[in-house]
């Protein structure tokens, strides 16, 4: 699905799903329904079909999330007296210690484990408010950001570039932290954007193809 091969037009009819992947129908429409709370796929008239990204709308969402990432740093910046939790840094970094000694396969899903360093890196900074809004951004956008975890160098680089923003901002480092930062948010909206991009190219061939 992410990599366009479902039309925009196609109906995911669960019989015709259940015959192609080989199982009953129960898996395929669990599946489905585990799909359309991701947001990938929409009800539409006669059953499921695959959501087309906005991406006008995803790059309004990504400029937002981008100011509210960087906010939870600049503010320590500007005020000394603003301390990043080291107890919340330590534990999201052992997390990621982890995972670079054993590196996840390529997953869609393994946005979620992204959204959540992002947003203990913005609860460490200690503004209840910034976080809660970065995670109701994030969701907004997640159903896209995972074309961003399709390879495994994108995976391994994602680990590597979190271990290293959390570094700076644990090593008290942080106009670097900063700048590592938003270089991280800029290329995974740039990673996203061309992959949603293809995916919908992809889906506009299929449908031409029906």
């Amino acid at each position: 699905m992410l990599d366009g091969e479902f039309g925009p037009r196609e109906r995911l009819g669960e019989m015709r799903l259940a015959t192609r992947f080989g199982v009953s129908r129960t898996p395929v429409r669990e599946a489905l329904a585990r799909l359309a709370s991701d947001g990938l796929i929409e009800r539409g008239d006669g059953g499921f079909f695959v959501t087309i990204p906005n991406l006008t709308q995803l790059k309004d969402f990504y400029e937002l999330r981008i100011t509210l990432e960087l906010r939870g740093i600049a503010r320590a910046i500007e005020d000394p007296s603003v301390r990043h939790d080291p107890a919340v840094i330590a534990a999201e970094l052992e997390r990621w210690y982890a995972m670079r000694e054993n590196p996840p396969t390529p997953d869609p899903r393994f946005v979620v484990q992204d959204e959540r360093f992002h947003a203990e890196l913005s609860r460490a900074s200690g503004n209840p408010a910034l976080t809660d809004a970065l995670v109701a951004v994030s969701e907004r956008i997640r159903r896209v950001r995972m074309y961003d975890f399709l390879t495994q160098d994108r995976v391994e680089t994602t680990i590597t570039e979190h271990i290293e923003i959390m570094e700076f901002v644990r090593d008290g480092r942080l106009d670097e932290g900063y700048r590592a930062l938003h270089a991280h948010v800029g290329d995974s909206m740039a990673v996203v954007l061309e992959r949603a991009q293809r995916a919908m190219t992809q889906m506009a061939l299929h449908a031409d193809r029906l």
